[in-house]
């Protein structure tokens, strides 16, 4: 919409100072005819905005105005309350500006809005751990805050699967991640990810990071997440299940189910699902009970078999 493409050439302006047309209309996505268009109609409003012309021009709004919140529509204003998360803000040691942030928000925002937003505060709270997670206790989440915050090298102390298990390493923090109640942390070299809590020691060194030109922390995120289950799934196993069963399945085996599972003659479905190993097959399908049958691979078929007559023998 128009209203909201001018609103977003005055938090440009106002943010980052001098932008040219053609900067302008690579952020906002529109040929620069538009904005030349935008800026006209801008004018014509009253909007104290200049365009200075050269090879160093640019547009700019005026020494001193100040931009306010006045202009947010209601679907913008709840956005920006859903999108905090005030536990992340806690444990980064930034609780405090993190409350004084939203009251002056909250101050800002015209009556009728700020009315709606501590209703919608009201009815929505944010916990992003999962249910059967265990706390997790990362005692040098704070340094490496710190590093990430003021672009230092890390020096760590990491514990890690394979031995040696404690190793040290020098890290170019490149930023932080909160998954599922859990801190990672992507650096350089590389670059690779770490969990905050298997940190076992940490200074802030007085080094500079050197962050690749044009990283992205959250598209690396992504595609490291991609990449990850796409290695996790390597395997298949095609089996039987009931609707009970079909019900239970989440993830990977659920959309699997969605996209591959035909109708059987007694109500259940034969589908293809994806496996991590034959270990996590057995215990993973073992776990639905009676409400799913294994038809392939042979060799999972049998695992199974043999657990079911153990068990058989264990309890007659």
């Amino acid at each position: 919409m128009k209203s909201s493409r001018l609103l977003s050439i005055l938090m440009l302006l106002h943010t980052r100072g001098r932008m040219t047309a053609a900067e302008l209309a690579g952020e906002l996505e529109v040929s620069v005819r538009t904005v030349y268009r935008d800026v006209e109609s801008l004018h014509a409003a009253g909007v104290p905005l200049y365009g200075d012309a050269g090879h160093r021009g640019g547009y700019r709004m005026l020494a001193g105005q100040r931009f306010r919140l006045t202009d947010l529509c209601e679907r913008e204003a709840e956005a920006l309350v859903l999108a905090g998360l005030p536990v992340a803000a806690d444990e980064l040691g930034l609780g405090g500006d993190f409350a004084d942030a939203v009251l002056k928000l909250r101050a800002a925002l015209p009556t009728p809005l700020r009315e709606h937003v501590d209703r919608l505060r009201a009815r929505f709270h944010i916990d992003a751990a999962g249910w059967y997670a265990e706390e997790t206790e990362a005692p040098f989440l704070s340094q490496v805050s710190d590093a990430v915050r003021t672009g230092r090298v890390l020096a760590v102390r990491y514990r890690r699967w394979r031995e040696p298990s404690e190793v040290d390493r020098r890290l170019e923090p490149y930023g932080l991640v909160l998954k599922a109640g859990r801190w990672y942390l992507v650096a350089g070299p590389g670059p690779r990810t770490y969990r905050v809590d298997q940190i076992l020691d940490a200074t802030v060194t007085e080094d500079e990071a050197r962050i690749p030109e044009g990283f992205d922390l959250a598209a690396h995120w992504r595609a490291s997440q991609a990449d990850f289950h796409a290695r996790l799934h390597q395997g298949d196993a095609l089996v039987r299940i009931s609707p009970r069963g079909a019900a239970r399945l989440t993830g990977p085996a659920a959309r699997a189910l969605a996209e591959n599972g035909t109708p059987d003659t007694d109500g259940w479905t034969r589908a293809t699902l994806p496996v991590e190993s034959p270990e996590h097959a057995h215990d993973f399908l073992l776990a639905l009970g009676t409400e799913v049958e294994v038809l392939a691979p042979e060799d999972l078929r049998e695992r199974i078999a043999t657990t079911v007559r153990t068990l058989t023998g264990r309890y007659a």
